[in-house]
């Protein structure tokens, strides 16, 4: 199984962020024997790094040993689905912020395989106690 890789890592290794690009992409470097692979999510939420140019945005994922384009499975809608339950009950009780449903998809996707490099852990943290996340 692979390691999740969340959006902002991805931007991080391709804008050369000056506080987490290098960070994030010695991490990946490490992590690459074990496999790497962006969600669904990820994939369309990296159109705008690459002015909406699939071919580019392709060419970089294919360069940097990212897998894409993996199945969304049923496993995955459900755990989104329990997940996005309890993320909105607590919130409507005060006890969390609102984050977006990209989290919660991004983070059930994770929760599938062998768990999340993200910089935002604690956003997953809440919603996911349970799911193994590294960050750079």
């Amino acid at each position: 199984m692979n390691w999740v890789i969340d959006t902002c890592v991805v931007i991080d290794v391709l804008e050369d962020d000056p506080k987490f690009g290098a960070r994030s992409a010695n991490l990946l470097e490490e992590k690459k024997s074990e496999g790497l692979e962006i969600s669904p999510i990820t994939h369309v939420e990296l159109a705008p790094a690459f002015l909406g140019n699939l071919v580019e945005q392709r060419r970089f994922l294919d360069l940097a040993g990212i897998v894409y384009g993996q199945t969304w499975t049923t496993r995955d809608t459900e755990t989104a689905h329990h997940h996005w339950h309890l993320h909105v009950k607590r919130r409507r009780g005060g006890s969390i912020p609102k984050r977006p449903i990209a989290d919660i998809l991004i983070g059930a996707y994770a929760s599938g395989r062998r768990g999340l490099i993200t910089r935002n852990a604690g956003d997953f943290r809440k919603n996911f106690p349970k799911l193994i996340i590294i960050e750079p």
